[in-house]
């Protein structure tokens, strides 16, 4: 393990390097880390990096789901459920089953099972790779909740699908009525498992005397339990952690406190981004075992490459066949839905769902979790070619749909009928803050208002930003003159710190209320 060390330190150190590459020409980085594992791979004397099939789930997708479900809007959530779920379980299975009868008739060797297998692992859109091309383009916010509310679940469905369809190929049979109760189990033990120890776990949150340390290293450490429990129990460990995770971020304010908020916030934004970039790279560093495996079958390589872009191009018509009758379904049995109803509307917001059907770390771990064996000792049928095609289709989709997708984005949006802006919204929602402050002062503390000049102060300052413009409110010469005045405050505290009889750690409080003070002056 030690010999490998080093180079897992140089691969982290080389996602960071390629993420800020990615900034600077606007290109998402999953499609460069990619690229780079693969340039890697073949570079001769490096150590082969190889990961115990079974342990893929449990390093890498609890977290990842977790963080998911911390991020996303359980209201939008709900509001947007019907569309949601129908591209997290319609879109994922009708995907499966066109893999399945496609790969059965046309790729020699493929039965139904291996067919749904594949189906299953490539059959998730990878929602790190859609976010990281959607920060380069504006994007409807009800498109941009789709995307992250399918994301988040159609990784418990395509699993689900790829659990049942391994035990058709380990046994050589599949029993409906066997098959109808462990899903039922898997679904609601997943999503009950998870309610009940995301309930628990803020009990422990409240009651035990935490801090912001403790509380981080909770929740570093609640996905995989949640994950662990809802697998021994043999239900769907990927919903125990989403719906753990979304009841967990939907009390977040009853049992972590601001410091434990700001600082886990940091914590898990570097510790995701590690994971994710870790995983795009073993997407190319896995090649050459790949290919290995392609000759000792005696699979030609162009052949398998054949097989690879077919899958790739019926995925792609799939889900964009898909987002049509999704999206025309849902405004026919809901009235709250999707602006359709216009010439441009009707094909470009499918279109662009459609188009949104990158797939990666979901699709990759499972593939790796493909046993080499079977349990009766012979190899795991067509292993090696579900890896290939698995690896042609992660990155077919990131190349072509990837770089693809801001392009289209930029020239669907004058049709998409976005929302009110975003920066409207948040100074329409900061006036109101300011009046309800005033409001708040006046009524409750208006006896303190003589006798404390400082909330004198404060009040005349919430008065005073009340009367400012929407410009004067966010304006940027003033934002620019501001942050100047925080680098001199910290130039001057970095001065202080020279003073050998002054604790350092006074300094750094107040170097991070800077901090502090520059995010916010920054988002307004």
């Amino acid at each position: 393990m030690h010999e490998s060390l080093p180079f897992v330190l140089a691969l982290v150190a080389v996602i960071v390097l390629i993420e800020m590459l990615a900034n600077k020409i606007k290109v998402a980085y999953p499609i460069l880390l990619v690229m780079a594992g693969l340039a890697i791979s073949f570079i001769p004397g490096l150590p082969a990096i190889r990961i115990n099939p079974n342990m893929i789930f449990f390093i890498f997708l609890p977290p990842l789901l977790f963080e998911a479900a911390w991020s996303i809007s359980l209201k939008e959530l709900k509001k947007w459920y019907r569309i949601i779920g129908s591209f997290a379980f319609l879109v994922v299975f009708f995907t499966a089953v066109s893999v399945a009868v496609f790969t059965n008739y046309f790729i020699p060797g493929f039965s139904l099972a291996l067919g749904f297998l594949l189906g299953g692992i490539v059959s998730p859109p990878d929602a790190v790779s859609a976010g990281a091309i959607l920060k380069f383009v504006k994007i409807q916010r009800t498109t941009a909740v789709v995307l992250e509310g399918e994301s988040l679940l159609n990784d418990a469905s395509s699993l689900i699908i790829f659990r049942f369809a391994m035990v058709a190929v380990a046994t050589g049979q599949f029993i409906w009525k066997d098959a109808i109760f462990s899903f039922s189990w898997m679904v609601l033990g997943g999503a009950l498992i998870g309610l009940a120890l995301g309930w628990i776990f803020m009990q422990a949150h409240k009651r035990l005397p935490t801090d912001a340390p403790s509380d981080i290293a909770f929740t570093l450490i609640e996905p995989y339990v949640l994950y662990w429990v809802g697998e021994h129990l043999h239900s769907s460990g990927v919903l125990a952690v989403v719906f753990g995770g979304l009841y967990l971020s939907n009390h977040r304010l009853v049992f972590l406190n601001s410091t434990s908020r700001i600082r886990g916030y940091s914590v898990w934004e570097s510790f995701v981004f590690i994971l994710n970039g870790l995983v795009f790279m073993l997407i190319g560093l896995d090649m050459p075992e790949i290919l290995s495996g392609l000759r000792e079958k005696g699979i030609l390589l162009s052949t398998a490459i054949q097989y690879g872009i077919w899958v790739t191009a019926l995925l792609i018509i799939i889900r964009i066949i898909s987002s049509f009758f999704a999206l025309f379904a849902t405004y026919l049995f809901r009235r709250q839905t999707f602006n359709l109803m216009n010439r441009e509307g009707m094909w470009k917001r499918p279109f662009v769902l459609g188009w949104t059907g990158m797939r990666g770390v979901v699709s990759l771990a499972a593939a790796l979790a493909i046993p080499v064996r079977l349990s009766n000792g012979q190899d795991f049928p067509q292993r090696n070619l579900i890896l290939f095609i698995t690896f042609v289709v992660i990155v077919l989709t990131l190349l072509v749909q990837g770089l693809t997708l801001p392009y289209i984005l930029r020239h669907t949006s004058s049709f998409m009928n976005f929302e009110e802006d975003s920066n409207l919204v948040s100074k329409r929602i900061r006036r109101e803050l300011y009046t309800h402050s005033v409001n708040v002062i006046k009524n409750k503390y208006a006896e303190y208002i003589v006798r404390k000049p400082l909330l004198a102060d404060t009040l005349q300052h919430w008065e005073d930003k009340m009367q400012l413009d929407d410009d004067e409110i966010v304006d940027t010469e003033y934002k620019k003159i501001y942050i100047e005045l925080l680098e001199h405050q910290r130039l001057f505290l970095i001065d202080r710190n020279k003073d050998p009889d002054l604790d350092e750690e006074v300094i750094r409080s107040q170097l991070y209320l800077i901090d502090l003070e520059e995010e916010k002056i920054k988002s307004m």
